[in-house]
């Protein structure tokens, strides 16, 4: 059995404090700016680009135009202000999102293991199964945080602003209005809360069935139960996933959709799911808590980063693509807003989820290398935070985005989490699946590599 160590858990538990630290006093901040500080940054964002930033032309219809009235300029003002506030929420979100998607995606890769009933990964499911033991705070803490903004006590989600589908409203919305059969804040609370509660389900299920099956003389019964949970859990894991990413991502652009959406998010949390389990899997393993994996399992890891790296690549280049060339200026905006005030991390994370993974991983022999797929998997995990980082500030917080200690505070806050978590949970249990009918290919497993004469180049046995 594996022991958490003291130092470890310290440095676990150093970072949550950290973290919270750096989020409290973003909201403190937060609570302390003005209507002069939204004056302050229309005059610094007018001194910058003339009159008004394109960026907030295309995004936001409240900017004044020339010739504006009194009223106007108060309008835009206050909404400068509320983007100013939403910051540290804004910062929260992102971090937490992130962390709450690609722990998700580790039980979605679980789940299809057990379904595809594959060898290869036997020896990490128990990896995988500690990994996911983060679902439920951050769950908790998405739940919080979604009820929060359905009471207003933050502006992140523009149409849940006051008046939005009142006809008689200054702060009407037409065309959110007409979607108000899908957006409004009864239905969104609803099915959110029943995302979580499924994913949860599905996550206490599997955990107590999976260490059952260890020690279960029932044949094999308690492993055609688990197979079977998972199905069910896959089929609503795609319908839940695609409505989560059009309430919790594309509520923030309401007026904005995608049809690529939803495949776009998925391939962001997937390929970051996958990093963090060769992460978890190389740390266990130079700690000798695993000594059934080989060279050939971290190879395998690698593949997964790399191909599913193409596949975001190939999403976000359909999407950006189609979108600006069919030059609909409803579509469009979305990426304009992104492209202007957003440029220099809208072209770093394509830089550093594409490019970098490729240039580093595509030579076979640097995948079963830890120190290399370490390397690249502390870029794409930066390069995809960055890309949900994009998703969400331009519908929140405008052109007022920065990276200062909100955003640091949660991104340490929700690494020493999901530290804890894990490392805690592996430790709770056997980490080998012994009585999986796959466990002896798995410990056997190498792949086969034509560049050594047929024969795995990391060949243990």
């Amino acid at each position: 059995m594996y022991q958490f160590s003291g130092k470890l858990k310290t440095f676990s538990l150093v970072l949550i404090i950290l973290g919270a630290i750096g989020i409290a006093l973003g909201f403190y901040s937060g609570s302390k700016i003005t209507i002069n500080d939204a004056k302050h940054a229309i005059e610094s964002s007018h001194g910058a680009h003339g009159d008004t930033s394109h960026a907030e032309t295309a995004h936001d219809d409240s900017v004044p135009k020339q010739g504006h009235s009194a009223s106007e300029i108060a309008k835009h003002e206050e909404h400068v202000l509320h983007q100013m506030k939403n910051r540290p929420w804004s910062a929260f979100y992102v971090a937490l999102f992130f962390s709450l998607g690609l722990t998700l995606l580790v039980l979605v890769f679980y789940a299809i293991q057990r379904v595809a009933q594959v060898g290869w990964s036997v020896v990490l499911l128990r990896v995988m199964e500690a990994i996911t033991a983060n679902l439920l705070p951050v769950s908790i803490l998405m739940a919080i945080v979604l009820i929060l903004s359905v009471m207003h006590y933050n502006h992140l989600f523009p149409w849940m602003k006051e008046g939005t589908f009142d006809p008689t409203s200054e702060n009407y919305d037409a065309i959110v209005a007409g979607k108000s059969w899908w957006i409004n804040s009864t239905g969104f609370i609803v099915r959110s809360i029943i995302y979580l509660v499924v994913w949860n389900l599905y996550r206490f299920f599997i955990r107590k069935s999976s260490i059952k099956e260890d020690t279960a003389n029932d044949g094999l019964k308690t492993y055609k139960k688990n197979y079977n949970a998972s199905v069910i859990f896959l089929f609503l894991f795609m319908i839940t996933e695609t409505l989560m990413s059009w309430d919790w991502i594309m509520g923030f652009d309401p007026h904005w959709f995608s049809t690529l959406f939803a495949w776009y998010v998925l391939a962001t949390l997937l390929v970051s799911a996958l990093t963090v389990i060769a992460f978890f899997t190389i740390y266990l393993r130079s700690k000798g808590a695993l000594p059934e994996i080989n060279d050939s399992h971290i190879h395998d890891l690698a593949k997964f980063m790399f191909g599913f790296s193409v596949f975001w690549t190939y999403l976000w280049f359909a999407q950006f693509m189609l979108i600006w060339y069919a030059d609909i200026p409803e579509e469009t905006t979305y990426f304009v807003a992104r492209f202007t005030e957003y440029k220099l991390p809208f072209l770093a994370m394509v830089v550093m989820n594409f490019v970098f993974p490729v240039l580093l991983l595509l030579n076979s022999d640097f995948k079963s290398r830890p120190w290399f797929v370490f390397i690249g998997g502390v870029v794409i995990l930066a390069g995809h935070y960055i890309d949900v980082f994009v998703m969400v500030m331009p519908g929140t917080v405008g052109g007022q985005w920065f990276f200062g200690i909100p955003e640091i505070g949660a991104v340490l806050f929700f690494i020493g989490l999901i530290i804890y978590t894990t490392l805690n949970a592996f430790s709770k249990a056997n980490p080998i699946p012994v009585a999986n009918p796959f466990l002896k290919e798995s410990e056997h497993f190498h792949y086969y590599n034509i560049e050594h004469t047929g024969e795995g180049s990391n060949d243990h046995h």
